[in-house]
């Protein structure tokens, strides 16, 4: 997987699409923790869940169903009442945001895959290119040497690209609007 803290940056950076002027901080706050709700299945873990197993590591939290059924649940029960923002629009931002959390898990080194599909389906896929060093479970073992090399890599593959996509949206949004 990829550590908590760049799944947290890659909802930052996809937020910065959907900004608007006067949105409450509360939906950047929610994009942030939906981005790394799926990796609460290591909990299982401890309680017996195999990692291939549909509620083990990387299964049903990480599918694209979960990311649907999670941003809806948060849409409707955080920011119903928010004025100025359809939940239609909240909903698209926490979509992507919980969804990009098995995206960059299927970037990473190791592990089994990704459940994309599940529950329709427990097959775990990789993407092809595998550039991100997959990070260790647990906070212990992530501040280690092998933790500084995965944060190394996140940096280059998350937090640059991150980055780069805010700032390239800033500028956009800076350019002046022809009259034509």
């Amino acid at each position: 997987m990829a550590s908590s803290f760049s799944h947290a940056v890659a909802a930052l950076g996809i937020g910065a699409c959907f900004h608007r002027p006067g949105i409450s901080k509360r939906v950047w706050v929610a994009g942030a923790l939906c981005s790394v709700v799926p990796d609460l299945d290591v909990l299982g873990f401890r309680l017996g869940i195999h990692y291939g197993d549909f509620w083990g590591h990387r299964g049903f939290t990480h599918s694209l169903l979960f990311a649907a059924l999670l941003a809806a649940s948060v849409s409707i029960l955080a920011f119903r009442c928010l004025p100025g923002t359809g939940l239609l629009w909240i909903w698209g931002y926490l979509f992507l945001v919980t969804a990009s959390h098995g995206l960059l898990d299927a970037m990473t080194d190791g592990g089994l895959g990704v459940a994309f599909f599940s529950p329709f389906s427990n097959d775990r896929y990789f993407l092809p290119w595998r550039p991100i060093r997959v990070s260790p479970i647990g906070v212990g073992r992530f501040f280690t040497e092998r933790g500084w090399t995965v944060l190394q890599s996140e940096l280059l593959w998350i937090w640059l690209p991150s980055t780069l996509l805010a700032g390239l949206v800033w500028l956009l949004r800076q350019r002046p609007t022809s009259d034509v």
